[in-house]
C-alpha cells in the first residue's frame, strides 16, 4: 500500500483549486480566508515540492501549467472526497434505508418489546429488517463490541457502564399466572397458599429469573415446583390446562392475559423491581443509524408510555419504584 509523503501538506491541493477557478492570486486568496502575502508563501511551497511553477502570468490572468492542469481534477476529487466522505457526518434516512437491526433480548423480553417495535418500524423503517438472539452475558459483550449487536433491550445486571452505554427506560415487577376459574384466582393469594401450590417455572437463563430465585431464596420464600421447564412462551398452555401457577414478569403476564387463557394476581409479598434498559456499545455510540434506533425505543418505552402502569397499580396499588432483589 503506498502511503502520502509525510512532507507534503495537502492543505496545498486547496490553493491549487481555488487558483486554478479564479485565475487571480487576490481573489483566490479571498476564497480560502488567507491574506495575499499568506497565499502567496503556500503557492511558493508548492512550487518547490513539485519543482514546476504551476500557474504563470498571462494577460488572462494566471494560467496554468500543463504539470498543473494534470493535477487539476484529480485535486478537486481528493477535495471533494475529503468533505463528502470523511468531515461530512453520515446520516440515516430510515424511510429508504435497508438495513438489519440486530437485538439481543430474552424470550420474556420479545413478547413485551416486539409487537410495538416492529409495528412502528414497518411504518418509519419499511426496508428494515430485525434479527433477535439471545446470548450468555461475555458472548453479548464479545457481540456488542464486534458490532453484531446494535441492542440489548431488557434487565442486562452485568452489563455495567464501563462495557456499553445504558438508558433506563422504566421500572418493572412480577405477577403470578392462574388460570381462568382457578379456586385462588377470586381471593387475594396469601403467602401459605402460594408455598402449598404446585408452581411452574421457567429455567431459562434469563436475568430476571435469576433475581426473583435470590429474591425468593433471600427471604426462605419456599415454592413447591412441578414442573421446569426452558421456555417462557408454553407457560401459558399449561398454565390455562392445569392448577399450576407461573411468577413472571408482569408485562409478559399482561400479554399472557390477553390471549384469554389465563389471569394475573398480585404476589402475596411485595416483589422485587428491576431496571428495564437498552444498552450499547461505545463502538456504535456516534453512529447515525444507530442513535436512530435508540430514540425510537426510548419513545415507545418509558415511564410515560408504560402501557403496563395501570396493571401494576391495580395490583399493588402504587406505580413501581426500585426495590433490592
Amino acid at each position: 500500500m503506498k502511503t502520502i509523503d509525510t512532507t507534503f501538506d495537502l492543505n496545498l491541493l486547496r490553493v491549487l483549486v481555488a487558483l486554478a477557478a479564479t485565475r487571480n492570486v487576490t481573489q483566490a486568496a479571498h476564497a480560502l480566508d488567507m491574506s495575499q502575502s499568506g497565499f502567496s508563501t503556500a503557492l511558493a511551497r508548492l512550487r518547490q515540492v513539485l519543482d514546476d511553477p504551476l500557474f504563470v502570468r498571462t494577460p488572462v490572468g494566471m494560467s496554468p501549467t500543463p504539470r498543473a492542469e494534470q493535477m487539476i481534477a484529480t485535486a478537486q476529487d481528493v477535495l471533494s472526497r475529503v468533505t463528502e466522505e470523511v468531515l461530512q457526518k453520515p446520516g440515516f434516512d430510515p424511510a429508504t434505508a435497508r438495513t438489519v437491526f440486530r437485538l439481543a433480548m430474552a424470550d420474556v423480553a420479545e413478547i413485551v418489546f416486539l409487537p410495538r417495535l416492529l409495528q412502528h418500524l414497518q411504518q418509519h423503517a419499511p426496508y428494515a429488517t430485525v434479527t433477535c438472539a439471545s446470548m450468555e452475558t461475555e458472548t453479548l459483550k464479545q457481540a456488542m463490541s464486534n458490532g453484531d449487536i446494535d441492542l440489548a433491550l431488557g434487565y442486562f445486571p452485568d452489563l455495567d457502564s464501563q462495557s456499553s452505554f445504558q438508558q433506563r427506560l422504566y421500572f418493572h415487577t412480577y405477577a403470578c399466572m392462574l388460570r381462568s376459574g382457578h379456586p385462588l384466582a377470586a381471593r387475594a393469594v396469601t403467602e401459605k397458599n402460594y408455598s402449598e401450590i404446585g408452581h411452574v417455572v421457567v429455567s431459562s437463563p434469563a436475568r430476571t429469573n435469576a433475581l426473583f430465585e435470590a429474591f425468593l431464596e433471600k427471604r426462605s420464600i419456599k415454592r413447591r415446583i412441578v414442573l421446569e421447564t426452558p421456555h417462557h412462551l408454553s407457560l401459558p398452555a399449561i398454565v390455562e390446562s392445569t392448577d399450576l401457577m407461573a411468577t413472571v414478569p408482569l408485562a409478559t403476564g399482561a400479554r399472557f392475559v390477553q390471549l384469554g387463557m389465563v389471569e394475573l394476581l398480585r404476589l402475596p409479598f411485595t416483589p422485587p423491581s428491576f431496571a428495564v434498559q437498552q444498552h450499547w456499545h461505545p463502538l456504535v455510540h456516534h453512529d447515525a443509524r444507530s442513535q436512530w434506533l435508540r430514540k425510537q425505543v426510548a419513545l415507545l418505552f418509558n415511564v410515560e408510555s408504560d402501557e403496563w402502569r395501570d396493571v401494576q397499580v391495580a395490583l399493588y396499588g402504587r406505580s413501581i419504584r426500585p426495590i433490592a432483589g
